[in-house]
């Protein structure tokens, strides 16, 4: 058995150089590069909260920053095609405001109260932003606007940030690249002839180019961790149920879910103090202030699972984990060498994902109408075919995957998920962390993911399992394309995975900017 699946994972090896090259020919010759980032611009490099502080010690005017985001954001967007709804001039208002109030004098606790005062930010269009687009993505939705904040966006506002646009997503957020009918698809800062990823694509292609300070997020299969990978960027996915999911791809923020909200960022230090925010009352219970003693964590790793569904790891990848390894190896004391770890749960990531997903409240053959009516995936196929349906591929191949393929054993998925959960806790404890790999290779070329459909299961195994997670940028490929892996921890450990993630960043470096940086 184990020399067929050798011979299998060979022949998708053979399988995946294929399309690459394939989808290569077409896509090298359509790059295009962002343009720079121009010296007026330069402020956006900093982090949110330096921004915050330049602004609360009347180094920064707010007005100054938000006209720089939004200068920043009509010169990519072109490239990128993010953007679905703006508010620039509401914008600058609200930005006036904040100046005249700092003017005016705020005492200590008024600025304790509001950490991110006059900093924009964005959010992907799936989160209400009151008077705002908030179509998901589907036609039936063309015109809906929402009447008022989710309950993220409304933390935010409440911390002092202020809201400049909203951003594309696929259908309901189910999908590995950001694109719809609507607006169609987002591309890469870093290739344009490559994917952002899904469903926060938008919110990556902006921060990766320099346009956003803040890129408010969420994530149910990776859809904060994947834009980051593919974008260069850092993103902290917090311990599930810590975050409220309320107006958010209109839920009502009352069931359980394995989905948080989160962000991704150029500056990893950006992560604990936004992710509080949003987690609002239960932040505590994140543990993100906790000080963490990095000479006394232990480190595992897994380097490939064997997923049948999912391709082998690339080259590529491998060493960048290798090169990991050998540095936390060099610096580890005698016996507390990183370590290598396999659970079979790792064998049937999609199947464990797609088994969590039922669990859901939302119903995505409805939601494609506006909850109108069920949308079937069969008759939406033949539609396609003809040219008329109102739904992207991916969305039929969801709907199919729902409707046609059979079920997970739910018995069997159940027990195998409870028994990854507990060995890795039990594993973990509070001082250890796991290095998965972010996905099989670096960001794909546009569409050729519906050849490859279950990639992103190294990030939906962790919303299974409600373990935080940090995506680390590590550095980028011969072709300029991101390169990184993700730093696991068990529960309401979130706090060690940061600072794991900033030993990584002290080790290799952090963002690496898709444009020239004009001094």
């Amino acid at each position: 058995m184990n020399l067929l699946k050798q011979f299998f994972f060979y022949l998708r090896m053979l399988f995946d150089m294929t399309v690459d090259f394939v989808y290569g020919l077409y896509w090298d010759g359509r790059r295009k590069t962002i343009p720079p980032l121009e010296k007026k611009h330069a402020i956006l490099k900093e982090s949110a909260v330096r921004l915050a502080s330049m602004i609360r010690n009347k180094e920064l005017k707010s007005e100054e920053l938000v006209c720089a985001c939004i200068e920043r954001i009509k010169l990519v967007n072109p490239y990128l095609n993010a953007v679905t709804d703006e508010r620039y001039e509401d914008a600058i208002k609200d930005a006036r405001a904040v100046d005249k109030m700092i003017e005016n004098g705020l005492t200590e606790e008024e600025f304790t109260k509001k950490p991110f005062l006059g900093v924009p930010f964005t959010a992907k269009e799936s989160h209400a932003v009151s008077g705002m687009l908030h179509t998901l993505g589907v036609v039936a939705r063309r015109d809906a606007r929402a009447h008022e904040d989710a309950e993220c966006v409304r933390l935010l506002r409440a911390a002092g940030a202020i809201p400049v646009a909203v951003t594309n997503v696929p259908e309901i957020n189910k999908w590995q690249e950001t694109r719809n009918t609507l607006f169609g698809q987002t591309n890469n800062p870093y290739h344009t002839g490559r994917t952002v990823g899904g469903s926060s694509g938008g919110e990556a292609a902006l921060s990766a180019a320099l346009a956003s300070p803040i890129s408010l997020c969420s994530d149910i299969g990776g859809s904060t961790r994947m834009p980051a990978f593919y974008c260069g960027l850092y993103a902290l996915n917090p311990t599930a149920g810590h975050t409220s999911l309320k107006g958010s791809a209109l839920r009502t923020g009352l069931d359980p879910t394995m989905a948080s909200i989160g962000f991704v960022s150029k500056h990893l230090g950006d992560l604990a103090p936004l992710t509080r925010v949003v987690a609002g009352d239960m932040a505590p219970q994140l543990n993100l202030d906790r000080e963490i003693d990095i000479k006394n964590v232990r480190y595992f790793y897994l380097e490939n699972a064997r997923d049948l569904r999912v391709s082998s790891v690339c080259a590529e990848l491998r060493l960048v984990m290798k090169r990991v390894i050998t540095r936390l190896s060099d610096e580890a004391p005698a016996g507390k060498s990183p370590r290598p770890y396999h659970h079979e749960g790792f064998d049937h990531m999609f199947a464990l994902w797609k088994n969590a997903m039922t669990k859901e409240s939302e119903n995505f053959s409805r939601m494609l109408s506006n909850n109108v009516e069920e949308v079937h995936g069969l008759t939406e196929l033949g539609r396609k075919i003809i040219g008329k349906s109102d739904f992207t591929l991916a969305a039929i191949l969801k709907l199919l995957d729902d409707q046609v393929m059979p079920a997970v054993n739910k018995q069997w998925a159940e027990q195998l998920t409870r028994s990854l959960a507990s060995d890795l806790i039990r594993l973990l404890g509070d001082d250890g962390v796991l290095l998965l790999p972010s996905a099989p290779s670096p960001a794909p070329y546009h569409y050729s993911l519906y050849l490859r459909p279950f990639h992103f299961s190294y990030w939906g195994i962790l919303n299974v399992l409600h373990m935080p997670a940090v995506q680390v940028p590590l550095g980028v490929n011969a072709d300029g394309v991101p390169l990184g892996l993700q730093v696991v921890a068990a529960p309401r450990n979130d706090a060690l995975c940061v600072s794991a993630a900033h030993h990584l960043h002290n080790m290799f470096g952090g963002f690496v900017p898709p444009c020239t940086i004009l001094q």
